[in-house]
């Protein structure tokens, strides 16, 4: 996982702790504003003995404790726990239906508490079987009401593996009456296997079908975590978030029946427990084959057809078509685990067997948390009126959370649309609205290993950043090279999508690298007017696309991705990214380069529901909290305005000037000064050259130029705008400072496409054919890049600054590691890029080539200017001269013999000499009188000369 960055500068702390009072601000509000501990209710604990295995002779403990309500008899609820939590987990919720007239009977599930038996994962024969006891159990009591037949009126509830065990036992039981499962899934196999792609268009008019083709990609994070979980001792681990007990709430199995305690104050008394797996045995609290299937799937990321067969047998989707009672769909709308398409194919087949469905998307999930008060009490009032005919029936049946600021019970809920229907059911189809995408065909790489993987988010943890950018920035990577991206127009008004949008890509292999099969990852961000994007949900669609074609010829695909609640605002615009890697599914490990497309006139497909806004209102009572968290957001955006307002300083007098450095200074921790008063300006046209020993504060001045670091005093100004971390007029420097990092196996032109591609700007603004026709590569930009000499590299480096033809270009040792006629060649291709009228600036301890290279120089010492100017003016500052003569061994005795005339030398028919002084038309008139002819006379051009004496001056 990658590390959380640290706030650098003092404005990004400032911003930062902004942010955290407001959170803490939030959080004292929601606290103040919690529901009321559940009210105390009669409890009964029991140990009971149930069946193995059908026509087994074994036995498997099943710890129970029932709650009681007021009056009796009543009916009766069946509460389940989420996976790797026990009956304690819901204990405060079985406690509130008890309030509510309710006789509520908790379990811990097999291998989990106290009780005994081996991890089925809602196995029909074990897990399930043990409930269908459990309501033989409440037949033989007096406490619950009973119909004619003398069935118990009984409803079941659970969250997640809970919620699955309600609706495998709607499936097998018909003394169910009504079941409302919560975040639960329908195809274990699609939960933990999903596959986004299909080779034909869905034909579900629901809003969230998903395409649940076979084959799909593993999902090994959460897989992992799940199987944790019910690896360890019993009674240890906890579940996803809606599945653990609250720190504090925990009861006491007692084996006995307790009064109005709670079941938490009655001391405790042996109960069963299960034995905790012995050190060799790797399955833990599993069956051998729920064992297996795991194994195979971790170690090869696929299932096979036993695999599947597993997952499919445990699964509410092997039993819903005979499903036919009253059924609330509660489903989580930040769930990476188990999506909306979950429960949307759950509501499509009971419907299709004949049962009612209500269905409601709430703002939580394994990912956003348990639902608030209002959600379980509409629950308990969906059962009573399933149940008991008391109360009104679900007055619609679809409603969905539009997720904004924080409300009084904690959802991050500000409005709730209802919906007469869920569409596509038993009504007309749900409304898709279509929007261009655009975006040429890209190429995507996935690395060796799947290293470095793309992070959409952490299991479990998502919610605490869905929807902030910046924390969404923070845990959201896209590795530049392994994606490709494609964009909408900016929305006119605000579109409020509801479900999983569609849309129709091309993938291609590489021809040169063939591969039968691409694993992809599909996410669609919601992008703001400034570029700010938001993933949301941290939702991702992963795709296996089979049958790719050795010639590179495109498959077409339907990808359908994950269902969300996401109000899209006007100006907006959304943009879909396909990539090669996600660290929370299981990626194959060869590297591999594909080629990605969207369809032929293709548009992404978008479903809204219409409805009615029935969200309530805050309490009056809380407006004071809520007032206080707001006027600190108002604090932080007012220093937010300030420092932006800062950020696009603009001197208007050198808009047109490349670069000005005024006063500049880096003092580090410590009292170290780096770069000390340095003031300088480079103009239109020029290639400066910066020279200086090591520790001049080369190095400090460019990290300072590209907005790394901040200047103590001072200012640099590009074209006008003050640099600053982050600052935008950033975007006009092109830079080569470190390691190019090639991906060798491509070509460069494939290099340089995968570069810009990852800047996000479009493809038409690169300028790759002049970018290469400058870097002068010819047809080698065709050839991979591991076949390229180091010059080649480097010119390819220079080419990969130049994309998008910056109007300053910042260099640092680009001649590093070249030959002579490589650095030649180099030396041509800068003088090229300042051709055309840009200005480039180059770092260089090669004074000889910084002399024959850039026209101007700044002279750096101790982090302090030494000189500046022209190349020639500063090389013939120290008085040196060099005459053309036909006699140069003469012409060296001549001036030997003049005073004030020293470091007198022959090199060919050229004498040097270092005049001192004496005037270079003097020392002419000295030759010819001494009978030499003179062909040329000027000053000598050695900068290293130059550079050495104001260098040794200075220290």
């Amino acid at each position: 996982m990658p590390r959380l960055p640290i706030p650098r500068t003092r404005g990004a702390r400032l911003t930062a702790l902004g942010a955290v009072v407001v959170v803490l601000a939030a959080a004292a509000v929601v606290w103040s504003t919690r529901s009321p501990a559940p009210p105390l209710a009669r409890t009964q604990d029991a140990v009971l003995d149930l069946p193995a295995a059908p026509g087994s002779a074994d036995k498997v403990a099943i710890d129970t404790t029932t709650y009681f309500p007021e009056r009796t008899p009543a009916p009766a609820v069946l509460l389940a726990h989420g996976f790797g939590g026990t009956k304690n987990s819901v204990a405060d919720q079985a406690r509130e239906l008890a309030g509510q007239g309710f006789v509520v009977m908790t379990w811990s599930a097999r291998g989990f508490g106290r009780s005994t038996g081996k991890i089925g994962l809602n196995d029909p024969d074990g897990e399930v079987a043990d409930a269908r006891g459990l309501i033989d159990h409440l037949v033989s009591s007096r406490e619950v009401v009973t119909d004619a037949n003398g069935d118990p009126k009984v409803a079941v509830t659970g969250g997640s593996y809970g919620g699955a065990l309600a609706l495998l036992l709607a499936g097998t039981d018909k003394r169910v009456d009504a079941i409302a499962p919560v975040i639960t899934y329908n195809d274990l196999a699609q939960g933990l296997l999903p596959n986004a792609a299909a080779t034909t268009a869905p034909t579900a008019g629901t809003p969230a079908a998903g395409a649940f083709t076979a084959d799909g990609v593993f999902k090994k994070s959460w897989a992992g975590n799940l199987f944790s979980a019910g690896s360890g001792q019993a009674g240890s681990g906890a579940g996803p978030a809606m599945e653990a007990p609250e720190p504090g709430q925990q009861t006491r199995d007692t084996g006995q029946q307790t009064g109005g305690t709670g079941g938490g104050a009655a001391p405790p008394q042996p109960g069963p427990r299960a034995a905790p797996p012995a050190p060799a045995d790797l399955c833990g609290r599993f069956t051998a084959p729920v064992c297996a299937a795991y194994t195979e799937l971790a170690t090869t990321g696929k299932a096979s057809s036993r695999t599947t067969d597993l997952l499919r047998r445990v699964s509410p989707a092997s039993v819903t078509n005979r499903i036919t009672v009253p059924t609330l769909l509660v489903q989580g709308e930040n769930d990476t685990l188990f999506g909306l398409d979950q429960s949307d194919a759950t509501a499509r087949q009971i419907t299709a067997a004949g049962g009612k469905v209500t269905t409601v998307w709430y703002t939580g999930g394994h990912d956003g948390g348990s639902p608030g008060p209002k959600l379980r009490g509409r629950i308990a009032e969906f059962l009573r009126y399933s149940l008991t005919g008391e109360g009104s029936p679900p007055a619609n049946g679809f409603s969905y959370d539009v997720q904004g600021t924080l409300r009084a019970n904690g959802t991050p809920s500000v409005r709730t649309v209802a919906a007469p229907a869920y569409p596509g059911l038993t009504t007309a189809p749900a409304e898709r609205r279509l929007f261009p995408l655009t975006g040429p065909a890209q190429p995507v790489v996935r690395p060796a290993g799947a290293s470095p993987s793309a992070v959409s988010g952490i299991p479990g943890l998502n919610g605490l950043v869905s929807g902030n950018s910046r924390l969404s920035a923070v845990l959201g990577i896209d590795p530049p090279g392994q994606y490709a991206q494609f964009g909408t127009p900016p929305m006119d008004s605000q579109v409020v999508v509801a479900g999983s949008p569609t849309v129709r890509l091309r993938v291609s292999a590489d021809p040169a690298h063939p591969e039968p099969e691409a694993v992809l990852f599909a996410k669609l961000y919601d992008v703001g007017q400034d570029g700010t994007r938001v993933l949301p949900a941290n939702a991702v669609a992963p795709l296996r696309v089979r049958g790719l074609p050795a010639d590179g010829s495109p498959v077409e695909v339907t990808v359908t991705l994950p269902g969300i609640v996401r109000p899209v605002e006007a100006g907006h615009s959304l943009r879909l990214v396909v990539g090669t890697t996600d660290q929370a599914y299981a990626v194959p490990a060869t590297p591999s380069a594909f080629r990605i497309a969207p369809a032929e006139d293709t548009a992404l497909a978008v479903p809204v529901v219409p409805g009615t806004s029935v969200g309530a209102g805050v309490p009056v009572w809380q407006l004071a909290g809520i007032g206080v968290t707001l006027a600190i957001g108002l604090v932080v955006v007012v220093f937010a305005a300030i420092r932006r307002r800062r950020a696009h300083d603009v001197d208007p007098d050198l808009a047109k000037t490349p670069m000005v450095i005024d006063g500049l200074r880096k003092r580090y921790s410590g009292g170290f000064v780096a770069v000390d008063g340095l003031s300088f300006r480079v103009e239109p046209g020029q290639v400066l050259g910066l020279l200086g020993p090591n520790g001049a504060g080369k190095t400090t001045t460019l990290r300072m130029l590209m907005g790394l670091i901040t200047p103590t005093e001072g200012s640099i100004r590009v074209f006008g705008h003050r640099v600053r971390p982050g600052a935008p007029v950033l975007s006009r420097i092109g830079s080569f400072v470190e390691g190019s990092g090639f991906l060798p196996h491509l070509s460069g032109k494939a290099n340089l496409e995968l570069y810009w591609a990852s800047t996000g700007r479009p493809a038409e603004k690169a300028h790759f054919a002049e970018a290469l026709e400058i870097a002068g590569l010819g047809d080698a930009v065709h050839r991979r890049v591991k076949t390229y000499s180091q010059g080649m590299r480097q010119r390819l480096a220079i080419a990969q600054a130049m994309l998008g033809l910056p109007e300053l270009m910042v260099l640092d040792e680009p001649t590093n590691g070249l030959d002579p006629p490589q650095i030649h060649q180099m030396r041509e291709v800068l003088r090229r890029y300042a051709a055309t009228g840009r200005t480039v600036v180059v770092s260089s301890h090669l004074l000889a080539e910084v002399e024959q290279t850039c026209t101007h120089v700044v002279v750096m010492h101790r982090g302090r200017l030494v000189a500046s100017g022209e190349v020639g003016e500063l090389a013939a500052a120290g008085g040196e001269a060099t005459f053309r003569v036909d006699t140069p061994e003469a012409a060296a005795e001549a001036l030997r013999a003049t005073g004030g005339v020293t470091d007198v030398a022959v090199e060919g028919d050229l004498v040097h000499a270092n005049l001192d002084g004496v005037p270079r038309a003097e020392a002419v008139a000295l030759l010819v009188r001494a009978g030499v002819a003179v062909e040329q006379a000027g000053p000598r051009r050695r900068l290293e000369d130059a550079f050495l004496q104001l260098v040794t001056e200075e220290s």
